[in-house]
């Protein structure tokens, strides 16, 4: 610590070249910050323990139906206190670009997600009409929908007595209580049992069960005794947490965590090579201050470590400072992201990645001027040889 101020001095011996180089890096690890944190928020949810609903999904993907008849046999579990389910649909709206989540769910639906505000005539509309659809607030704005209108639902899977149209009568639109998940507002429900009498391919058979618990810490308990149902049949379940769900939902159009590897990997590379060249063209001006250094008695190993901590130094603030700026955004981020990412800021996990990263980072930059420092013969340096 006692070499602090004279690293302090030769870190910021060039105040514009440092400040472009510490804004390069503080971006850097902004990005890092935010993008590790979006992909540790993709990579959990697997943990069950604690969740008050969970959702049961065939073992080999979300894709694989599972039968109606495990209904009953989810209902009897201790612990469960009420069961639903939906059956993915998959319509289009005038243009495959106009996608929005829609699926068929079973009558009681909307019991277990309470959160989904609708006014009573509407839900009873709806429960009396056979064609009927419900949707969220958010799409009905977007397309200008009232209740009352037809949707003309074209089948991207599931004809309907060998014609793709399924027009839809609006019953009710729905709102979300909690304004961070206002992105669930961009789906449409319609009856299951309409879909299930009316398709032409399908019968009895469900994409997921949602289940609502009596006491959120029984979940493990609950999630082994559903699994356990079906094992070593052929539609073995997954039970999970809704936000492992919709998490396993998304990586169906892209893999997060391999997007994010390669984005950052990008960007350290590139950084890598800028602070490297900083160090370099920051030691090259200095050699003869290195030599007074070595003259006035600093051993070759002191100036070795002086060029290295500067190095480091640098990173690390910058390093410092980015995470800092992801850690304030990351709440912003969370809230755009409709409930798809929840996270409040940046996690600890991510805050150990990234100082290591930094440090490391600094090393390798500074170790190449570090070392040319060291080997700085005092006649030579002087000399301008």
């Amino acid at each position: 610590m006692k070499y602090l101020s004279l690293i302090w001095a030769q870190l910021f011996r060039s105040k514009t070249r440092t400040l472009l180089t510490l804004l390069s890096v503080v971006a850097a690890f902004l990005l890092f910050g935010m993008l590790d944190s979006v992909r540790v928020a993709f990579n959990s949810g697997g943990n069950v323990s604690g969740a008050d609903r969970l959702v049961v999904t065939s073992r080999l993907s979300i894709t694989q139906s599972l039968p109606t008849s495990l209904l009953p046999q989810i209902e009897a579990v201790p612990g469960v206190k009420r069961a639903t389910y939906a059956m993915w649909f998959g319509g289009i709206y005038r243009d495959p670009k106009d996608f929005f989540a829609n699926y068929s769910v079973a009558p009681n639906y909307f019991e277990v997600y309470r959160e989904y505000e609708i006014p009573p005539e509407q839900m009873k509309a709806f429960q009396a009409n056979r064609t009927g659809a419900i949707v969220g607030a958010s799409l009905a704005q977007k397309y200008g929908w009232k209740v009352g209108d037809t949707i003309p639902l074209q089948a991207t899977i599931f004809p309907r007595g060998g014609s793709n149209d399924w027009p839809l009568q609006l019953s009710g639109i729905f709102h979300v209580k909690d304004s961070k998940r206002k992105g669930e507002e961009a789906q449409l429900m319609l009856h299951w049992k309409y879909f299930d009498e009316s398709n032409d391919f399908i019968k009895n058979q469900v994409s997921w069960y949602t289940v609502q618990l009596t006491n959120a810490n029984q979940a493990v308990r609950v999630a082994k005794a559903i699994d356990a149902i079906s094992e070593n049949s052929d539609h073995e379940t997954k039970s999970q947490t809704e936000q492992a769900f919709n998490q396993a939902f998304a990586k169906q159009f892209a893999d997060i965590g391999l997007i994010v590897t390669a984005i950052m990997s990008a960007v350290f590379f590139t950084l890598l090579l800028l602070t490297g060249n900083t160090m370099a063209q920051a030691v090259r001006e200095r050699i003869p201050e290195l030599a007074v250094l070595k003259t006035l008695g600093f051993a070759d190993r002191t100036v070795l470590i002086l060029v290295l901590a500067e190095s480091m130094l640098l990173v690390l603030i910058g390093g410092l400072a980015g995470l800092a700026l992801a850690a304030l955004l990351m709440p912003g981020v969370s809230a755009a992201s409709k409930g798809m990412i929840q996270l409040p800021t940046v996690l600890g996990q991510t805050w150990a990645v990234g100082v290591g990263l930094a440090l490391a980072i600094g090393l390798v930059v500074g170790l190449l001027p570090a070392l040319r420092a060291q080997r700085l013969k005092i006649v030579d340096a002087l000399a301008g040889r």
